[in-house]
């Protein structure tokens, strides 16, 4: 089954890689690459993509009159936001949270480990037509 795997941060976690080290963004970064290998090497990885920061976000909507209504989001009270997400397919819902819980784990400031809240949601794909 495919899952979706959606990292998520807050405004503060983003303004906090902005100050962190060289050395410890070099860190994060070589860690998400190795972890991407792992999963493409166990065959669960179907696709990944770190996202903008939020300002550079918009909402559209089709307001059936002609041209969409495009407008600034996410919402700017949102206090934590996606930031990077991967597809994998895997065997069971445990094991996409093994692989959630290795995102997680990603090392921030000083080679902590950031502990960033990782949602794992299953993809289900469109409801039937006829259903």
């Amino acid at each position: 089954m495919k899952y979706m795997i959606m990292m998520h941060t807050g405004q503060d976690a983003t303004e906090g890689i902005m100050n962190w080290s060289q050395q410890d963004v070099k860190r994060h970064i070589e860690f998400q690459h190795d972890f991407d290998r792992e999963l493409r090497e166990a065959g669960e990885m179907v696709f990944n993509e770190g996202l903008t920061f939020p300002d550079q976000a918009r909402i559209v909507r089709h307001d059936g009159k002609g041209a969409p209504a495009v407008t600034d989001g996410p919402f700017p009270e949102a206090k934590e936001f996606l930031i990077g997400f991967w597809i994998v397919d895997c065997a069971s819902p445990e094991r996409a949270y093994e692989i959630a819980a290795k995102a997680s784990s990603a090392p921030g400031k000083d080679g902590a480990p950031l502990g960033i809240p990782i949602e794992v949601r299953p993809i289900v794909g469109p409801p039937q037509a006829d259903a």
